[in-house]
């Protein structure tokens, strides 16, 4: 089997690398990322020696570079994780979101139609279906919740699953998609809430968060997000879209807080910041399907996963710090300073 996975030097793409290699040793694993900002070759540094694995430095927009790939592997399952994904980067720039989510996606299913495969799989965000609001805790995002987007990220990705749809529909492509809370653990970019505070709070740095923190998200650790996909691409029903959620709802102040008391830091470092434009206040997933279907469950309780990746980052100074030492230093600064 060839599983060709786009995406791969960012964060979930190179956990779910590392658990497939692990899995799956017999599997050949191929590796396409256009190694953008937070596209870090480093992170695939022990893959890299692995000799079921291949690297290539390729954007999913470039139609000719990806049938010369898929001509030349013969991919028989691909699961595409490439994608802008910073919400506050697409408000700044919304143009490489709608090229790399949208086209991107196209070029791969084109590929995809014209060389043949067992699956395609899409990889999306509980973001596509908008907010709910922090007083309905009853309230879940299902995969019958109608698509509502914020921001130019949730529209480009909730685009790229209509698009998947129709070619399932039209074409008959082998595809499914999943919708996932958001994921923490290693590997996580710098720019992203549990991995700037981990390190902004190791460097006795302001902590800063959006408004007053009150916002709440759905945590999902990383490896439990591999292990889903997993039984997706290998058990899902084509056509069908499943929903991953980890049921573990934090607000955004309270895990700032949990990590300070984890590393000794005092809450006086949080900075409250001007809130995010059009911030969505509360995702919350029900993954009944998934479990029901495929009988995934997650298996990282959030106390367990956060304190494995608050560990991880202090013993992975070398993989974080050439990262805020350069171009993202900028970046930080530009988000953060006038603030």
């Amino acid at each position: 089997m060839t599983v060709l996975i786009t995406g791969g030097a960012g964060f979930i793409g190179s956990n779910f690398i590392y658990y497939f290699l692990k899995k799956y040793p017999d599997y050949k694993i191929l590796c396409v990322d256009s190694l953008t900002y937070a596209g870090n070759l480093s992170t695939l540094e022990q893959a890299m020696k692995n000799k079921n694995f291949r690297f290539f430095k390729t954007d999913i927009c470039d139609r000719s570079e990806i049938y010369k790939i898929f001509e030349n592997e013969k991919p028989d399952i691909v699961v595409n994780f490439a994608a802008e994904s910073h919400v506050d980067r697409s408000i700044e720039n919304p143009e490489i979101f709608l090229k790399t989510n949208i086209f991107g996606t196209q070029v791969m299913m084109d590929a995809c139609r014209k060389y043949g495969i067992t699956r395609y799989h899409q990889v999306s965000t509980d973001e596509v279906y908008g907010d709910l609001p922090i007083d309905r805790p009853d309230l879940f995002f299902t995969e019958e919740t109608p698509i509502h987007t914020s921001s130019p990220y949730s529209s480009s990705k909730a685009a790229a699953d209509l698009l998947v749809q129709s070619y399932h529909r039209t074409y008959g492509l082998p595809a499914t998609i999943s919708r996932c809370s958001n994921n923490y653990g290693p590997y996580h970019f710098p720019e992203k809430l549990i991995p700037l505070m981990i390190i902004n709070a190791l460097n006795n740095k302001p902590l800063p968060v959006y408004g007053k923190g009150l916002n709440i998200r759905d945590w999902l650790y990383v490896e439990d997000h591999c292990k889903a996909i997993d039984l997706i691409i290998h058990k899902g029903k084509s056509g069908e879209v499943y929903n991953i959620g980890g049921h573990n709802e934090m607000k955004n102040i309270d895990i700032v807080k949990l990590i300070c008391k984890y590393l000794g830091k005092p809450e006086s470092l949080i900075t409250f910041v001007a809130d995010r434009k059009g911030h969505d206040m509360r995702y919350a997933i029900d993954p009944t399907k998934i479990r029901n279907q495929l009988g995934w469950i997650p298996e990282t309780k959030f106390s367990d996963g956060i304190k494995k990746t608050i560990e991880w980052y202090i013993n992975n100074e070398k993989w974080w710090y050439p990262i805020i030492s350069g171009e993202y230093k900028n970046y930080y600064e530009k988000m953060y300073s006038n603030r």
